[in-house]
């Protein structure tokens, strides 16, 4: 995926950045990245951290419902808000959207998540096969959605490499702030990236 937007775009006055990208892709580690720099961000800490999420998840609640209630947008202008990348669809119009879009290797996010319904609980019969089709279900979703978001006039789109984030904070920090107009402190951005947290790593070492 290649930054995106329109020669044609028309930037209304309310703009919104959304963190968005597959469950377990580095969400929560751009969202915290953002906090850190000094970005006002959306979020109500219902869900606090915990074993998978030590740092924090930065979510907002109302968020799991936009397909049915948009009316908490006016909340968001201004500020970043955690979205997955299933509910991008579901945004109104009305508002440009800069969304910094996460991207994990699969295996690394099936891993992840692996992880977390095992902690609660709820292992996985086959991973093997829960895996080939998880990965053709996502590999289908975000060809999806790569298409449908190259094609809004309201949106602005930087894709963000969740291990170039990590092996490279300082650098990362930079490009995402260039994107959001240059206003955040690179520095802070940078020191909220903890390494230890990579714990799910592909299967070649990457």
């Amino acid at each position: 995926m290649s930054e995106t937007v329109p020669e044609s775009a028309a930037r209304p006055v309310q703009e919104i950045v959304v963190v968005s990208g597959l469950p377990r892709s580095g969400t929560s580690m751009m969202m915290r990245m953002l906090d850190a720099g000094g970005m006002p961000i959306l979020t109500d800490y219902v869900r606090t951290a915990d074993e998978d999420n030590p740092r924090g998840y930065y979510e907002f609640e109302r968020v799991k419902r936009l397909r049915a209630d948009q009316s908490w947008l006016p909340e968001a202008v201004g500020k970043a808000v955690k979205i997955i990348s299933f509910l991008l669809e579901s945004l109104p119009g009305g508002y440009f959207y800069r969304v910094l879009f996460m991207q994990r290797s699969l295996p690394e996010v099936l891993a992840s998540q692996r992880k977390m319904l095992e902690r609660r609980g709820m292992p996985v019969a086959d991973p093997g096969a829960d895996d080939r089709r998880m990965t053709e279900l996502y590999l289908r979703h975000l060809s999806h959605t790569v298409r449908w978001l190259q094609n809004r006039p309201n949106m602005r789109v930087m894709p963000v490499g969740h291990l170039d984030a990590i092996a490279d904070p300082a650098a990362a920090a930079r490009r995402v702030n260039a994107f959001l107009g240059g206003r955040l402190d690179e520095a802070k951005m940078a020191a909220a990236v903890d390494r230890d947290l990579h714990r799910q790593r592909h299967p070649d070492g990457k």
